[in-house]
């Protein structure tokens, strides 16, 4: 029964993280056929810019199991569902002013870290204009974690498959100059960012105002009405989640730097590879966002066997679909390069020798990047964020990019030591955050305090 409840909640969840991922790979897709240093520009931004999105959204997202643990204890609760819900929205408003801000600290970022001018010219004139998508991007996260936790996640798999077509004829038009639009190279990739998080914005708002079972919340009502208990708890579950986020999103981000000071070649295969790797991550991201709900919803109804069932499953199916990725990466590479690139071109011979290489270490490390996810997003069912972010902050910045800049750096592995020190941090995440979710119960992190009022 709860495998059951589960694979019908992950499924869409999973492949609308697919999807958005795919709404990435449009554009390494279309930005790579600009050249490598494009390519290697849009990959330093990104990694600023997804840093920060990826904490946000992880901020924002928290009303999930917010939400999941009120329907648990009191379902249908409207207005407490709406109060969070509302608060959430202000957030991503607030929080993605800031986060724009950070954003644009990516030019005096780069020159600290030496990298080259004319990949920082081409980097900065590119994130002046993604930055504008942030707010939007934010709020569609809050929406997507609204209607998911309500049982329909499929609306976010629907709405993530139209971004896809939205991206996909924006980067086409503004990157080329077709379409009647002008030729804007590296930052029409930035406007058609732009055009797709507003048009999703609009999708999830229409979306939810045409379905009875979400318009009943009312969530867009008394917009400007506060509830600063609720506005609190998101932050007070979310703060942990941001960071923990910044601790994972970080290295990963903190190694598209450190590739960029090793070469640019480097830089753009490690680029490649690591879409390849992010994009079977979402599935078992997917499901840690179903076992949030599922473990969110027995948490409310102080249900300890249900937490156990939910939490337990959602391991196992994240791990499994990660020993099926593993396998594609070690026996069939070059068909998975060649979603992003023509790996049989001789002008990416030098590029896919690199990718190649990065790839055998990321199947490596697919199976305790599955678990890490899942076992991460069961424990925030329990609204336990604090210690996992702890353990992720070690897990990643002192095991993790220790060994990647000692291999990266003190050996001749360069490109492949960074990667081994990326696969050392997943590695110590997975088995610490199981391990707590093990001891959940002599933790009492099952024991729900009093129904707020």
């Amino acid at each position: 029964m709860e495998l059951g409840a589960t694979l019908r909640l992950s499924w869409p969840l999973a492949l609308a993280n697919l999807l958005q991922m795919l709404t990435y790979a449009i554009d390494v897709m279309f930005i790579a056929r600009l050249g490598e240093e494009p390519l290697a520009a849009s990959a330093i931004a990104v990694a600023l810019f997804g840093l920060v999105m990826w904490a946000l959204s992880g901020l924002t997202g928290a009303v999930a199991p917010v939400i999941a643990a009120e329907l648990g204890e009191r379902g249908p609760a409207l207005r407490p569902v709406r109060r969070a819900t509302r608060m959430a929205l202000w957030l991503s408003i607030i929080a993605g002013i800031a986060g724009m801000g950070l954003c644009l600290l990516l030019g005096p970022i780069m020159r600290a870290t030496g990298q080259q001018e004319t990949i920082i010219g081409l980097a900065t004139s590119y994130n002046v204009i993604l930055v504008f998508s942030m707010i939007p991007m934010l709020i569609a996260n809050v929406l997507r974690s609204y209607v998911s936790a309500l049982g329909r996640p499929v609306f976010a798999t629907a709405i993530t498959g139209l971004g896809i077509l939205i991206n996909g004829f924006a980067n086409y038009a503004f990157i080329f100059g077709n379409f009647g639009a002008p030729e804007l190279g590296l930052r029409g990739a930035a406007v058609a960012t732009i055009i797709t998080s507003i048009m999703v914005v609009l999708a999830y708002v229409l979306a939810i105002r045409l379905t009875k079972g979400l318009h009943r919340y009312r969530i867009f009502g008394r917009w400007w009405s506060a509830d600063w208990n609720r506005f609190w708890q998101v932050i007070r579950i979310g703060t942990p989640i941001a960071l923990t986020i910044t601790a994972e999103a970080g290295i990963f981000g903190a190694a598209a730097f450190l590739m960029g000071n090793i070469g640019t070649a480097q830089l753009a295969a490690h680029t490649v590879a690591l879409q390849i790797a992010a994009l079977a991550f979402q599935v078992p991201f997917g499901v840690g966002q179903a076992a949030t709900i599922r473990v969110g919803y027995f948490y409310g109804a102080r249900d300890p066997e249900g937490m156990a069932r939910a939490g337990w499953t959602g391991i196992a199916l994240g791990t499994g679909f990660m020993a099926l990725t593993a396998s594609a990466m070690i026996l069939a590479p070059m068909p998975l390069l060649a979603i992003y690139l023509d790996p049989w071109d001789a002008k990416n011979a030098v590029l896919v020798g690199f990718a190649l290489k990065y790839l055998v270490i990321a199947a490596a490390f697919q199976l305790f990047d599955g678990m890490q996810a899942v076992a991460a997003g069961a424990l925030r069912g329990l609204q336990d964020t604090r210690v996992p972010m702890w353990i992720a902050a070690f897990s990643y910045w002192v095991p993790g990019i220790g060994v990647a800049l000692v291999l990266g750096f003190a050996t001749p592995l360069e490109g492949v030591g960074v990667w081994i020190g990326l696969a050392t941090g997943l590695f110590f995440a997975a088995i610490l955050l199981t391990w707590r979710w093990y001891r959940r119960d002599r933790l009492g992190l099952t024991n729900r305090p009093l129904r707020a009022a």
